[in-house]
């Protein structure tokens, strides 16, 4: 199994950054990827930001493109994603995922394992 333990999120203006982390333990994540996926209230839950653990290819959003970005730290096990220049749109719950092999799909379907989340709330 893995766990997944969502840091970061909070109140920040418009225009502002944030920094989010995704803590992973137990069974190590040798081929898998990670991902941040995000859920507005009345909204889907979407696809963010995925970067491969082995490797470092990553994905994004098109909405995020040029403003995000995803990076991880193999030595402390985490995942992060740097969000810049946000806007109020981007308010939501940021969810931590991964999952035991990389393939080009990003649904929330194609992951097995789910962080409890952490809420980003963009003031405009």
């Amino acid at each position: 199994q893995v766990q997944l333990v969502e840091s970061g999120g909070g109140l920040v203006q418009a225009g502002g950054s944030l920094r989010l982390s995704c803590a992973a333990s137990g069974r190590p994540l040798s081929s898998g990827d990670v991902a941040w996926f995000r859920q507005a209230p009345g909204n889907e839950r979407e696809f963010v930001a995925g970067i491969s653990w082995s490797g470092g290819r990553t994905s994004y959003a098109n909405f995020v493109k040029g403003r995000f970005t995803i990076s991880r730290d193999n030595a402390k096990n985490t995942v992060n994603l740097q969000m810049n220049s946000v806007k109020p749109e981007d308010t939501a719950v940021y969810y931590c995922a991964a999952r035991d092999n990389w393939y080009n799909s990003f649904g929330p379907g194609d992951y097995r394992y789910w962080g409890q989340g952490t809420q980003v709330t963009v003031s405009s």
